[in-house]
């Protein structure tokens, strides 16, 4: 017999496989609701199922009911999003090298890849090493994920 945690997983697949963009937006308290559990339940089958090493992207929203919007990502998508999140520190060069390869790839602008390598040089962020590619890494995971959710790709 399948878990509850299963059966949850199972119901949010199949919500995605019917949506047209790959996306949907949920709530955590009707998804609850319908499986007789509490929300931290639904929480924790996100967390832990719904992962970009899996394929999918989770965001939270503040307000509004308490929305989660759950994003199921092509292959490049995915192996990005997983290479992005293993990424702790990184220098000048390999950031521009992934900046390229996702402009190359049609997921962002040129002029979102010219902003992005702007701030990400080593005049702008004066640190000393080996902070300044711990803080290049959060700053370009910030900035991808951002105009990735502004295009639905995560």
């Amino acid at each position: 017999m399948a878990s509850i945690a299963d059966e949850i997983e199972a119901y949010i697949r199949h919500l995605i496989q019917k949506s047209p963009d790959g996306a949907i937006v949920i709530q955590r308290t009707e998804v609850a609701e319908r499986f007789d559990c509490v929300p931290s339940q639904i929480s924790y089958v996100l967390m832990t199922r719904f992962t970009p090493d899996r394929g999918y992207v989770v965001e939270g929203r503040r307000g509004g009911g308490g929305n989660i919007r759950v994003v199921k990502l092509d292959a490049e998508q995915q192996e990005l999003a997983g290479l992005l999140q293993e990424i702790e520190a990184i220098d000048q060069a390999r950031a521009f090298g992934l900046i390229v390869r996702v402009l190359e790839a049609g997921m962002i602008s040129e002029r979102e890849a010219g902003v992005m390598q702007s701030a990400l040089k080593r005049d702008v962020l004066q640190i000393e090493l080996p902070e300044r590619d711990r803080v290049r890494a959060r700053l370009l995971r910030a900035m991808l994920t951002a105009a990735f959710e502004g295009k639905g790709a995560f």
